[in-house]
């Protein structure tokens, strides 16, 4: 019988999921706000639902987030990204076995998503030099980072919440190397399928590769406005010679908010008209220095007539354009350009963004920006550096010589070996390892404490809290036991292998629908339970959750690395699908016999 406490879980729960589902809000401001509706209603103590912002897993997955900075702040990973763009690295199997044999592991220690976010450019670089299609080789990308995290306790923020989960049940936290039996079989399977499967990835050329990179190349569209002294006032499109003189198309043009219909050519230009272009680089360079136009996309009001007075502005640097990624967890997705001042705030102009394959390029001021977007941008040399050095955005240009170095790579690689040296062999806790190493780092000059803050990823750390509510609320209200109970009716008397893959199967699709930190903490105690009632160690199936909670390979929002490389690579939504799908049913039959022999039942 379900409780009243239990049917406001429910209901909680339901409303959750589906505004996750819906994306109308940000995963962590739902949890935050589910678990303060759990503490409203009298479903939990407030010790009870926020007992998960103060747990020891979700810590240490903040010292990591920390940790992983001052590894690629101090050029630890240099000598990887030099082997990965080395001109002894000549094609496309070459590249993915590096992947699989160095990528991945090291994914066991690294966040991926920094991993991804500082290799997509080197990776890019790599195929315009050798002439090959990037939707070749950035989903190994993401496949290989997604591999090598189940390793290792750290190499997840998902195996970190599992382990804090699984102690609140009774069953004890994980150690670092808990997951290390089973993790390397998933990363040999994972290898070899890259090595043998990305042969078959799609094949989208480098000039329609689809990125704006390459849309530059052969001209683009943008917007521009005219400043009151621009020789175009007061003339015609067709007085002017524009689209002679200057290999221009005008395709069309905004006056206080309306567009103006055609014809356009004996349309009589205003001060403050706003012009859709398409255009190569150069030509729009030559329009800007001759000050007959100035670029309108994120400009705000006060911006679109500057007064010049006669004298061009000087410019400290040279100006670039550059390609910038939106990666997920970003504090800029879902505002305007216009809300962030975008302009102002990092001395860049966004001149066109790519959504999925759609180029977006009219009224950028206004444009809501979503994880994933790609933007090209002109702005001076020193501000993409300063891009660099901003988690919010990923530069995808290779400016890696530009970039300060702290001369302590040594001290950071010695520092991260070190807590996971003393952590492996149990020595101290593996969070007092971790807090000791991003003290180590700060003090020693590898990153300062400003750096190290921004480094964390504050959406994660909202999420994961908030989502510990639900499992403390599911074993609360008695839904867990309730929900065990049908399972087990309907597995009683299957082998345990199968049992296995079935749970593997739900969390799997779980994973795909809403997040694999919600899966994990909604279907942990479930499975603990339905252990139990099977006759059966809860860890056997607590570790097939975790592992499918963790293999994400079926689209592009199912794992934040693989939205990452979603746009860049041009792919399609079915890519992943097709690409993921045998990956994904090898390791729902192979997990779970590899669990059993490892751990023992049946």
């Amino acid at each position: 019988m379900i409780t009243l406490s239990g049917w406001i879980t429910l209901v909680v729960l339901a409303a959750s999921i589906v505004v996750f589902v819906g994306g109308w809000l940000a995963p962590e401001i739902v949890a935050v706000s589910a678990a303060g509706l759990l503490i409203a209603t009298g479903v939990l103590e407030p010790s009870q639902a926020l007992a998960g912002f103060g747990s020891p897993a979700l810590i240490t997955l903040l010292g990591m987030f920390v940790l992983s900075q001052g590894l690629l702040h101090s050029g630890a990973l240099d000598r990887l990204r030099e082997l990965l763009s080395s001109p002894r690295i000549r094609g496309q199997q070459q590249l993915v076995v590096l992947l699989g044999a160095v990528v991945a592991p090291l994914s066991a220690v690294i966040p991926n998503t920094p991993i991804v976010a500082i290799l997509l450019p080197v990776i890019e670089g790599w195929c315009r030099r050798r002439g090959v299609s990037p939707s070749r080789v950035l989903i190994p990308l993401s496949v290989a980072t997604i591999t090598g995290g189940t390793l290792t306790l750290i190499g997840t923020s998902t195996s970190l919440l599992a382990s804090d989960v699984s102690a609140g049940l009774g069953y004890g936290g994980f150690q670092l190397f808990s997951f290390t039996a089973i993790g390397i079989p998933v990363w040999l399977i994972g290898s070899l399928y890259l090595l043998l499967a990305s042969r078959w990835l799609p094949d989208r050329g480098l000039n329609a590769s689809g990125t704006l990179t390459e849309l530059t190349r052969q001209g683009y569209l943008t917007e521009v406005v005219l400043p009151r002294r621009s020789p175009l006032t007061g003339t015609t499109l067709h007085a002017s010679r524009l689209q002679r003189r200057f290999d221009v198309d005008v395709l069309s043009v905004h006056r206080r908010g309306q567009r103006l219909q055609p014809p356009l050519a004996e349309l009589r230009l205003k001060a403050g008209d706003r012009l859709l272009l398409r255009c190569t680089r150069g030509e729009l360079l030559r329009l800007q220095q001759d000050e007959m136009v100035a670029l309108a996309g994120t400009l705000l009001e006060a911006d679109e007539e500057p007064a010049t007075n006669g004298t061009p502005a000087a410019e400290p640097t040279p100006i670039r354009l550059t390609e910038v990624l939106l990666p997920t967890g970003s504090m800029l997705a879902g505002s305007s350009l216009r809300e962030l001042r975008f302009r102002q705030r990092f001395n860049a102009t966004v001149l066109a963004v790519k959504r999925a394959n759609t180029t977006l390029h009219d009224r950028l001021g206004r444009l809501p920006l979503k994880a994933g977007d790609l933007l090209l941008l002109q702005a001076p040399l020193d501000a993409i550096r300063g891009l660099q050095e901003n988690s919010e955005l990923v530069v995808l240009d290779e400016l890696e010589s530009d970039l300060p170095t702290t001369h302590r790579k040594w001290l950071a690689v010695l520092t991260m070996a070190l807590v996971l040296l003393v952590s492996g062999l149990n020595l101290i806790p593996l969070v007092a390892a971790v807090l000791l190493g991003v003290g180590v780092l700060v003090v020693g000059g590898c990153l300062d404490a400003s750096s190290a803050l921004r480094s964390i990823r504050w959406d994660v750390f909202l999420l994961l809290g908030g989502l510990f509510s639900f499992s403390a609320a599911l074993q609360q209200s008695g839904l867990a036991q309730l929900a065990a109970d049908g399972l087990q009716g309907w597995l009683q008397g299957w082998p345990v292998y199968l049992a296995l893959v079935a749970v593997y199967a739900v969390t799997m699709v779980g994973t795909e629908l809403l997040s694999n930190g919600a899966t994990v903490v909604l279907l942990l105690p479930v499975v603990a339970k339905l252990a139990e009632g099977l006759g059966q160690p809860p860890l056997l199936f607590i570790y097939a959750v975790v592992f499918a909670a963790s293999q994400s390979f079926l689209s592009p929002i199912g794992y934040q690395t693989n939205l990452m490389v979603f746009s860049p690579g041009n792919y399609r939504f079915l890519d992943f699908l097709r690409f993921g799908w045998p990956l994904t049913a090898t390791y729902a039959l192979v997990i779970p016999a590899v669990i059993l022999h490892v751990m023992g039942g049946g």
